[in-house]
């Protein structure tokens, strides 16, 4: 311990020689000068120093156009609005009212967890939550209580959150366009039949009466009517003659 603080002194002896043998100032002030330099070069170093990148600039979201109205369409003509196109509004129908939930594009858009709902009326799908394709359908029909429950508040959502932009047009089933076909066939069958029962009707009463004339309000004005002889006016004219 001894000899290691002698040795420390013997060496502090030999700096403070040399430094007053090559600066010609004593130590104390030699370390003060180095202290100032160093100070000054840290200042002009950070004012030498380039200046750090600005941060980026966020790109403020451009503002969505206002809800277009689209009043009745068909499913057909909705599923063009599944958001494959950018330029195209973002629709989804719930209980065959329309939607315009552009603005949650992230959910219902391409890549986004609902996508498939999108462009259809998933009424079906929603009060399931099921992803299957059988229930991307507006058909609710078989549906439980709870289920109902659960697509009436989702219907509530979307009419306090979205914009309504439509209705879903109903599909006639073709069945059902067939009966109206074959019923108003069948009715106008049943009414010329009825008009040619009656034409026969009115040709055998000519024929049974032959004295009798039947004539149209399309024939000539005025209808000519035959004198019907009486048997009794027979009788006096040949009792006369006797």
């Amino acid at each position: 311990m001894v000899m290691a603080m002698g040795g420390a002194m013997e060496l502090w002896g030999t700096v403070e020689q040399s430094i007053v043998h090559y600066t010609g100032l004593s130590p104390a002030t030699f370390f003060t000068v180095l202290a100032v330099a160093l100070a000054f070069f840290h200042a002009i170093s950070g004012f030498l120093e380039s200046p750090p990148p600005p941060p980026p600039v966020r790109k403020e979201a451009e503002p969505l156009p206002p809800p277009v109205q689209l009043g009745e369409v068909s499913e057909e003509e909705l599923r063009a609005y599944d958001g494959s196109d950018p330029n195209k509004p973002l629709l989804m129908a719930i209980k065959g009212q329309i939607y315009d939930v552009t603005q949650s594009r992230m959910f219902y858009g391409p890549g986004g967890p609902y996508a498939s709902f999108a462009g259809k009326d998933a009424s079906r799908a929603l009060a399931k939550m099921s992803f299957e394709e059988k229930d991307l359908t507006g058909d609710i029909s078989g549906l439980g209580p709870f289920e109902l429950d659960a697509l009436n508040d989702w219907e509530y959502k979307f009419r306090s959150k979205y914009t309504k932009v439509g209705t879903v047009k109903k599909d006639v089933p073709a069945t059902d366009a067939n009966a109206s076909e074959i019923t108003e066939t069948s009715t106008q069958t049943t009414e010329r039949g009825l008009d040619e029962v009656q034409a026969e009707h009115i040709v055998e009463s000519k024929e049974g009466h032959p004295s009798v004339t039947v004539a149209k309000a399309d024939d000539a004005p005025e209808a000519e009517t035959e004198h019907v002889v009486e048997p009794k006016e027979v009788a006096l004219e040949e009792s006369t003659k006797e």
